[in-house]
């Protein structure tokens, strides 16, 4: 072969491969914003070079965002933001749809076939007036975490009602030794899940379902005994070690204290899974190991909090929406879903997963995920307040329960704040699809 000939195929190499680079820098990109800190290293760039190799139309691109939430409201609100907006939860897509701010998407699920990626009743929590605006991630319960070590130590055992469990914080906290490893210094709606999980563990999921029907007032005298022994439990330093420790303990060090042994339990949600073991031992330079059990309840039964971690919406100002519909479907495949839990102890989204897809989990999360589906199954679950309550009754749930551990409000007071508000926004018409008992 001539030195000429062997100098074009070098030059046309050269071209196809320069055209590939520019092709990609010319692709329109897709902004998702996510929350500084608290997403595990595994997840996003599993999320951007699993979608930048393989698409051909966009490319993706992570941003994080201290108190993403927040960020993401002010920015989308004002006409800006990401192409894919996050929200904590389906009651907090009402406001956004209503406003115009995210897009119907309806003939993305048609087209894309998320009709028959996600299980029917989850994908109907996004629907406000009969539209498609958003997409449940992160099918998720709240769990009772503990230090088995610890517990093994001082020879206690996992409670199995809520009455053994608040004896056995009193228990802990005689020993010297924090019960809860509760705090909320860099998430304030950390309170509502506390809340959440002691009415329906105490009140019982039938209960609520009543109540969130508009069939029983918030003002039940079984969800004043919920909120007043959530109240006692504050009150007698079982959070962090007191109020004040609550209100400055941010994530990473109420986790160190709970890997630590200095914390003997944690409720907390599945979310945890994806970077529990980083406090627990060789990683953590101690000998410790973590297991869980189901929140106790006042019946004893292993009730499951149905929620959903947060929703994905496409940003009505984005000049990208079919690129973001793709990266959606990305996304939220079966295939993505279950190797970010395998790789990342991710939740997954309410889709369909494949039979094998628990294969190489760890037992514990498997066995939490088994769980789980084993009681929803019976009947046995409850309803997570950011994915079942209309979005200013969960703002008034969370903000409000504060000034009760202070003792600025009664127990009676706050619940009939909640029931009238409740009542406005049930009026409304404001409330999120409620699986049917």
């Amino acid at each position: 072969m001539s030195h000429l000939r062997k100098f074009g195929l070098l030059l046309l190499l050269l071209l196809i491969l320069s055209v590939g680079v520019v092709s990609a820098q010319d692709m329109p990109t897709v902004t998702v914003w996510f929350n500084a800190g608290s997403t595990p290293s595994c997840t996003l760039p599993y999320i951007t070079d699993g979608f930048n190799s393989s698409s051909t139309t966009a490319q993706v691109e992570i941003v994080e965002q201290p108190n993403q939430w927040d960020t993401t409201r002010t920015a989308v609100s004002g006409g800006g933001g990401p192409d894919i907006v996050l929200s904590p939860g389906p009651s907090f897509v009402f406001e956004m749809a209503a406003a115009g701010l995210i897009l119907p998407m309806d003939d993305y699920a048609t087209a894309l076939g998320w009709n028959d990626t996600f299980v029917p009743w989850a994908l109907s929590l996004g629907n406000v007036d009969g539209k498609l605006y958003s997409l449940p991630a992160e099918l998720e319960t709240l769990i009772l975490y503990y230090n088995k070590t610890l517990f093994e130590t001082n020879g206690w055992e996992p409670p199995q009602t809520m009455e053994e469990l608040v004896a056995l914080a009193e228990t802990i906290n005689a020993a010297g030794i924090v019960p809860f490893s509760h705090g909320n210094s860099d998430w304030r709606p950390t309170n509502e899940w506390f809340v959440g999980e002691f009415l329906n563990h105490i009140a019982g999921p039938q209960a609520v379902y009543e109540a969130l029907k508009g069939e029983r007032p918030w003002t039940d005298e079984a969800f004043a005994t919920a909120i007043d022994t959530l109240n006692n439990l504050q009150e007698t330093g079982g959070f962090s070690g007191g109020l004040d420790l609550y209100y400055t303990t941010d994530e990473p060090t109420r986790m160190a204290m709970l890997g630590a042994g200095q914390a003997a339990m944690n409720i907390e949600g599945t979310w945890r899974f994806n970077n529990i073991n980083d406090y627990f031992g060789e990683a953590a330079g101690n000998s410790n190991e973590w297991d869980w059990i189901p929140v106790p309840s006042s019946s004893g039964d292993p009730i499951f909090d149905i929620g959903i971690g947060s929703t994905w919406s496409i940003n009505a100002a984005t000049t990208h929406p079919q690129e973001s519909a793709e990266f959606l479907t990305y996304y939220f495949s079966p295939e993505v879903q279950a190797d970010m839990l395998a790789k990342c102890g991710t939740a997954p989204a309410p889709v369909n997963l494949k039979a094998n897809a628990m294969e190489g989990v760890d037992a514990r999360i498997a066995g939490a995920f088994s769980a789980f589906a084993d009681a929803s199954n019976k009947g046995n679950y409850g309803y997570t307040t950011w994915t079942f309550w209309p979005p200013k009754s969960d703002v008034y749930i969370y903000e409000e329960i504060e000034k009760v551990w202070a003792g600025q409000m009664t127990t009676a007071d706050y619940l009939a704040g909640l029931d009238k508000l409740f009542g406005e926004e049930l009026a409304a018409n404001a409330i999120p699809p409620i699986p049917e008992r």
